[in-house]
């Protein structure tokens, strides 16, 4: 199974794939297309591209309008208080991903915030998308609160955003590798950084059992190659 991540996920719809859309937070964040064009650039330096975007956004009500059940909502939750208002508005059924790893706002959860009222036995999908930093111990207590789902890994926090892009491959296999041992009877989405089946294979030995890309999507030849030869 292929997953497309934010932003590219919000704008294609492909057969076999699954578009995550968003990250989508309680109330609006007005922005994005000035915060795209100040703060996007890519890194020659650290091979990767790099924004601030900031989780941009239109608002978890306007992703519940325009949900589809072929898709993944990306929800950003920015402060414990936004947790019981999100989940009374959003249908029990509505697949999610909880991403609380994204490394430009000012303001993330952590690992003491209980983010459980999420699961619901309608939901297909209810992911935790990490931090490539992230500490095997988060891990520990996002299963304890009885999550399945996870998705390795946003981009690397910097100086001057968040990188995507290949650098990410050593943490995300990394930390898929630890989450596989500890916890096989999890279901791990492997991405960051994926251009070529190699990658893939890559991130299938380290134990992923599906795989996302966006940064891919910046080239459109190279991602119908890619299409083509992962559809096979």
């Amino acid at each position: 199974m292929l997953f497309i991540s934010p932003p590219f996920g919000n704008y294609i719809n492909l057969d076999n794939v699954i578009s995550i859309k968003g990250s989508y937070t309680l109330y609006p964040r007005d922005g994005l297309f000035e915060q795209i064009i100040k703060t996007l650039r890519y890194s020659f330096e650290n091979e990767g591209w790099i924004n601030k975007i900031g989780l941009r956004n239109k608002g978890i009500d306007y992703a519940i309008e325009n949900y589809d059940k072929k898709s993944v909502v990306s929800i950003a939750i920015l402060d414990k208080d936004d947790i019981q208002p999100i989940v009374s508005k959003i249908p029990n059924n509505m697949n999610i991903e909880l991403n609380v790893s994204c490394p430009n706002v000012s303001r993330n959860i952590t690992n003491t915030i209980n983010l459980s009222p999420f699961i619901k036995k309608e939901r297909d999908w209810c992911i935790v998308k990490l931090s490539p930093l992230c500490d095997i111990s988060l891990v520990d207590d996002y299963y304890k609160q009885g999550f399945r789902q996870f998705h390795c890994c946003n981009t690397i926090p910097i100086d001057k955003g968040g990188l995507s892009g290949k650098s990410i491959i050593p943490y995300s296999t990394s930390l898929i590798s630890d989450i596989k041992k500890k916890y096989p009877d999890t279901k791990i989405i492997g991405g960051g950084g994926i251009k070529t089946m190699e990658d893939v294979n890559t991130y299938k030995i380290s134990g992923a059992d599906y795989f996302s890309i966006s940064t891919l999507l910046f080239n459109p030849f190279k991602f119908a190659a890619f299409y083509c030869d992962i559809s096979k």
